[in-house]
């Protein structure tokens, strides 16, 4: 799904958002990116902002206008945050995503974003099929292009993943790293009460419930073996210290 969707980003002023954008679409694995009359490109501005996403701007394929950008495209999708006089089909991000996954048949797919400072013309979204709109804070909707980009495309990915799961091997873990048997936590135990003993913290003949809450509060943590022996590491210390003072 995500090879068959072009970002087309139209009259972009500021090389910045172009770089910016291309970051953003590789990041969640898209890669076709059109750009209409843009102000100022290639720009080595476009190239630092990009944060290696060098491919995408090297392929990135700049035309005209927005019909030459969506000519092969069967289904357009402009980003919109105004209301218009004229009713258009309005979804949401994720009801994008959705779309675009369930209508295989509609593929090429373009999704249009208009002009830093005033979005696409009412003329360019009367070439879109839906128009999508980012549920930003209606009391502040100033949302950079470069971040709406982000969005569309998480959007997209997080659709494409819940088709196309990734499965990654198992990692290895250290033995350090494994489940303390029953045996190693119970010689912890039996380590923390002597020491206690020593330090006189406990009283084995009136021992209430302490030995009870301190096994509840080790069982809660599900120890490691590393964890363990870092404990008993330490009770030895305390131990030994005790030893040193005694003398």
């Amino acid at each position: 799904m995500l090879d068959q969707i072009k970002i087309v980003l139209c009259h972009t002023s500021h090389p910045g958002n172009i770089g910016a954008a291309a970051r953003a679409m590789k990041t969640m694995g898209l890669y076709q990116l059109v750009l209409v009359n843009p102000k100022d490109f290639p720009c080595e501005e476009a190239l630092v902002r990009s944060s290696g996403a060098l491919d995408i701007l090297d392929s990135a394929l700049v035309v005209e206008t927005v019909e030459e950008a969506i000519k092969d495209c069967k289904l357009v999708i402009g980003t919109s945050s105004r209301n218009r006089a004229l009713p258009w089909p309005l979804i949401e991000p994720r009801e994008m995503a959705q779309l675009i996954d369930t209508k295989p048949e509609s593929h090429p797919v373009a999704i249009l974003f208009g002009r830093e400072s005033v979005g696409l013309l009412n003329e360019e979204l009367q070439l879109c099929h839906y128009h999508v709109n980012i549920p930003a804070n209606p009391d502040y909707m100033s949302l950079n292009l470069a971040s709406a980009v982000q969005i569309i495309s998480y959007e997209l990915r997080l659709k494409h993943l819940t088709q196309n799961p990734i499965t990654e091997a198992p990692l290895e873990l250290k033995d350090s790293e494994l489940v303390a048997t029953s045996e190693q936590v119970e010689g912890l135990y039996q380590h923390l009460e002597q020491t206690m003993v020593k330090t006189e913290f406990f009283d084995p003949e009136n021992p209430k419930l302490l030995s009870a809450r301190i096994r509840r509060l080790f069982a809660k943590s599900q120890l490691n073996q590393g964890e363990v022996n870092i404990l008993r590491g330490f009770l030895s210390s305390i131990e030994k210290y005790i030893k040193r003072k005694t003398k």
